[in-house]
Formats: structure tokens, sequence, C-alpha cells
């Protein structure tokens, strides 16, 4: 039987990672976005706390977007986005919250966006959810300083993903004018912040915008 060890990761760059590197570590691979973040990954973190007792790092990545005008946006949509967006970063964190506390020791990054600083046209839910995870990592920050466990929070701005490729050009367009750095991000800038803040020990409740200067 494989374990992840014997796995090999792609990045974005196309660079080949053996996870045969990362042996004896703990590892949380997580891409949960479905029914409020309660998805059968919950049952594969359970046994990866059973097998090795702590995990060191969490990654709140999971997100979607809804688009549309606020007069035409139904409550759905607004769930929908809030609940996955939202609600499963709460649930994911409470999940390794009591074990890192008990540990004295971890790390959480929730990815929120310069949408949730700044708001968009056409994106009220996504905004909200985007915002309340900024509320929700300083607050959580607040109550786990003292076990050492950090909490911070990326705010990606217009980074070339499978999300905005499905962007009209005239979009794009109007996006790149507003960004001071006159290009577009790419996922290794949000992958290299990720690790920075995975491997501070003295920061916590911040939001790190990688954005070129949008949102200044």
């Amino acid at each position: 039987m494989q374990k992840i060890y014997d796995f090999i990761a792609q990045r974005p760059s196309g660079e080949l990672v053996r996870l045969s590197q990362f042996a004896g570590k703990v590892l949380l691979i997580v891409n949960t976005a479905s029914k409020c973040g309660f998805t059968p990954q919950f049952a594969g973190l359970e046994e990866l706390y059973q097998r090795y007792g702590q995990i060191d790092v969490l990654v709140n990545n999971a997100g979607i977007t809804q688009d549309t005008l606020m007069l035409k946006m139904t409550e759905e949509d607004f769930e929908k986005v809030i609940k996955i967006n939202l609600t499963g970063a709460f649930n994911m964190t409470q999940a390794v919250l009591k074990q890192m506390i008990k540990a004295r020791e971890g790390a959480i990054i929730n990815m929120s966006s310069v949408v949730g600083l700044m708001g968009n046209i056409g994106q009220a839910n996504y905004a909200a959810s985007k915002a309340g995870l900024i509320g929700f990592t300083k607050s959580v920050a607040r109550e786990v300083a003292n076990r050492n466990v950090r909490v911070n929070a990326l705010a990606p701005g217009m980074i070339e993903s499978d999300m905005t490729a499905v962007l009209s050009d005239k979009v794009k367009e109007a996006t790149l004018a507003q960004i001071p750095m006159k290009h577009f991000g790419q996922a290794e800038h949000i992958a290299d912040a990720t690790v920075f803040l995975a491997g501070q020990d003295y920061l916590t409740g911040q939001v790190l915008a990688v954005d070129g200067g949008l949102s200044m």
C-alpha cells in the first residue's frame, strides 16, 4: 500500500517535489470545499491525529465564487459562498485547534482576498466571506496567541488561476490598470507567502496582501 511520502507533487512552476523529503514530518493536505467543510477528509484528519498525534500547519484554502449583482443575488447564492469560504475554515480550524493548543505549537493560514479588503462589484457574497475570514483570523489569533499558535491570513490579489481564467479580457484589462506593478501574480507568489507565514514564530493576527500594490 502506498503512503503519502511515496508520491511526487508538482509545483506551479512545473518543478517536481518528492514528498519523501518530508518523511517523519506531519503533512496536512486539504482541499475542502463542500458541505460547510464537513467532507470525508475529516476522517483522514482524524486518522492523521491517531497516527502522528499532532498537526503543525493548517492552510484553509478552499474557496468559490458565485458572482452576480446584489439586486439579482439570491439567498442561496450568498449562503453557498459563505458556507464554503468561511464556515469551512471555521470547521477545519476547530478540528485542529485543540491539538495545537495542547502541543503549544502550530500555524493556521487563512486564504482571504483583496476583495475582502476593498469590496468588488458583483461580489457581495465573496467579499463578505473573505472579510469575515479576516475578522475570524484576528479573533482566533487573540484567543490562542498565549499558546504559541499563530493565526494569519493571506489576501491575494489578481492571481492567475482557474478561478481567474474564466474572466473576460475586458475585466482583466480593467483590473490590470489598477495594479501599480502592472502584472498579475502567480501561484508561486502565494505559495512563497504561505511558507513564510508558516515559518514565523512571532507573527500572528496579521493580513498579508499579495497583490502587486492593488489594495495599498
